[in-house]
């Protein structure tokens, strides 16, 4: 059988008149596969095309690290600094919390997500995200002694950026990552400060039918999860994560090298980055995302120059394995 049409057979739970997805297969930095399926809204049925954009979710995080080192590298922060230092506020747990920790999820933090007051009724931003950890005085383990992931930690790092930047961190990214790779339509979405270009609204099933739900209390957030981006622009991130037009190849090891275990045996965790060793392909660089009414992946085989991208604006199914599958397909 031929190998596109294997791969539309795994993708066939996106295509018809669900929601849907865009699947990107990048070798040796050209598109194998560009193809899109299903729709990006449902109430005007309008298709998902290769330049929808799609909440990232976690796939975020790779940025807000890469934003981290590209200050790091600016001398404008330590990784080794002290979250107390940019945050005198915290309690006394911080201060031998490192942004390096934060970054492989090693700091202990405290899940903001589990710790909302009862009066913080409106969606959330990053520094309601620090608000909430002025009061959480306890950790999870003493920092640097475990791993635990952290979205908390991703939204601290958001508010480091725009810190040590002193442009806020949706600009930050705009101006230091986006344009300069030609990224045009990727953006932290900020309701009423900026908009989303060609926007797929995220979508569950529930009793054999789909409803909207795009947005949580947590959808605001950004450093954990809220850039919004196409496979046609992820295509240029890719790109960019070969050489040094963004990040120094010292920062580009700190984001792949494997710093923790996780708790997956087969997973480890680099700086935004999960890492893990594939019978097929050989090491592999990805992360998933996943928020209410989208799943998403990339999954980079960097010895293989071969990429995949997936991004789908519905509640199910699971994206990783399937790109996995497609690379199974195709490596050898």
């Amino acid at each position: 059988m031929n190998v596109k049409i294997q791969i539309d057979e795994l993708m066939r739970r996106y295509d018809g008149p669900g929601p849907g997805a865009s699947l990107l297969i990048l070798r040796d930095g050209q598109p194998f596969v560009r193809k899109s399926y299903g729709f990006a809204t449902l109430d005007d049925r309008s298709p998902v095309t290769p330049e929808t954009n799609f909440r990232l979710a976690s796939v975020s995080k790779q940025f807000t690290a890469a934003a981290i080192l590209l200050l790091a590298e600016d001398g404008k922060l330590s990784l080794d600094d002290s979250l107390r230092k940019w945050f005198p506020g915290l309690p006394d747990v911080a201060q031998d919390m490192t942004i390096r920790q934060v970054l492989s999820h090693m700091s202990g933090l405290i899940d903001y997500e589990d710790v909302i007051p009862a009066q913080m009724t409106a969606q959330l931003h990053d520094a309601d995200v620090l608000e909430i950890l002025e009061t959480q005085n306890r950790t999870y383990f003493p920092p640097g002694k475990g791993y635990r992931y952290s979205n908390s930690g991703y939204a601290l790092l958001a508010l480091i950026v725009g810190k040590a930047s002193g442009k806020d961190f949706a600009r930050f990214l705009e101006e230091r990552i986006f344009t300069p790779l030609g990224m045009t339509n990727t953006v932290a979405y900020e309701q009423g400060i900026s908009t989303v270009k060609h926007r797929a609204f995220g979508y569950s099933e529930e009793r054999g039918a789909w409803s909207q739900t795009d947005q949580s209390q947590t959808s605001a957030v950004l450093g954990d999860g809220g850039i919004y981006s196409s496979i046609d622009d992820l295509a240029k991130w890719d790109a960019a994560l070969y050489d040094d037009r963004l990040l120094s190849a010292k920062s580009r090891a700190l984001a792949f090298t494997p710093v923790t275990d996780t708790d997956d045996p087969t997973v480890r965790y680099g700086m935004g980055w999960r890492i893990t060793q594939e019978a097929i392909g050989g090491r592999t660089l990805w992360h998933s995302g996943e928020t209410i009414g989208f799943r998403n992946v990339i999954v980079r085989y960097p010895e293989q120059r071969f990429t995949i991208v997936l991004l789908s604006n519905r509640n199910d199914p699971e994206p990783y394995q399937t790109a996995r599958a497609i690379a199974n397909l195709l490596l050898k």
